[in-house]
């Protein structure tokens, strides 16, 4: 039955009044980013500014350090994701495709992770990294990331995983290749739709992270973007316009990703959730 077409127009300004309240606070953001101060308070909020000052940017990286926390959301953010991604894979593959006494049980066990809000550990999380003398190390907050990281990570592929026939596998064993080789040539490829969704989510995840990083990177030295941008904001609150663009450094390569990987999200998600 064809719609009327006033469902149709409504439906439409639903969907662009929802765009234009989710899209005004980045273009609040950026707009203010590039006003003076005196800009800022003499014209309003969505006013153009006369003359684009992108000298925010550079004295809002000089002046919060940027350089060194940039660096280290990188160093984390580049080793977390793809070590993580690729530990969640291999252990995906297994409890999907091989023979484990058990294996529902440990997968079990690994998707209780998921139920377990981060917070109720920082405590106890800060006393065994404390222990293991990785305070204020790149391996003393990569380790944690990947351990929180893995179970949805599991969840994701394992679903992805059991939907490529086990005959394929096993014509693979019979050929004479081991598992490895089955996972790395066959079903490695096949996970990339899968794999590029959770490249997203992994790496906005890890490079917005602040709570864990917080407890565990005390040193300013080794402090990731979120925790640079908390310090900038404490000491240059009025500073409007290089604290946006402090804003925009430091969300603008989280866009970037998803920019790139976006056309995989949906349909990498919802690989693995068609009921068997």
């Amino acid at each position: 039955m064809k719609r009327p077409d006033w469902f149709l127009v409504a439906l439409w300004t639903i969907l662009v009044i929802a765009a234009a309240l989710w899209v005004a606070p980045f273009v609040f953001i950026l707009l203010t980013s590039l006003k003076t101060e005196a800009e800022i308070y003499a014209t309003t909020v969505f006013a153009l500014p006369a003359h684009p000052a992108w000298s925010n940017y550079a004295q809002a990286w000089g002046r919060g350090n940027f350089a060194a926390t940039f660096l280290n959301s990188v160093i984390i953010t580049c080793i977390k994701v793809p070590l993580g991604l690729l530990l969640s894979a291999m252990a995906a593959y297994a409890l999907a495709q091989m023979r484990i006494p058990g294996r529902n049980t440990v997968f079990l066990a690994i998707l209780f992770g998921t139920m377990i809000p981060f917070q109720v550990l920082l405590a106890p999380l800060f006393s065994l990294v404390n222990s293991l003398g990785l305070i204020n190390t790149y391996v003393g907050v990569i380790l944690p990331y990947i351990a929180f990281g893995v179970p949805y990570q599991v969840f994701v592929l394992r679903g992805f995983f059991r939907h490529v026939p086990k005959e394929m596998t096993e014509a693979a064993l019979l050929d004479g290749a081991n598992h490895l080789t089955i996972f790395w040539r066959i079903f490695l490829p096949l996970s990339l739709p899968a794999l590029a969704a959770l490249v997203i989510l992994d790496f906005v995840a890890t490079w917005n992270e602040f709570a864990m990083a917080l407890v565990i990177l005390q040193d300013s030295g080794r402090w990731t973007l979120p925790l640079g941008l908390m310090s900038f904001q404490g000491q240059f609150a009025s500073a409007y316009g290089q604290l946006n663009a402090a804003i925009v450094m430091t969300v603008l390569p989280a866009a970037i990703v998803y920019l790139i990987f976006q056309r995989y999200f949906i349909g990498g998600l919802t690989a693995g959730a068609v009921k068997e």
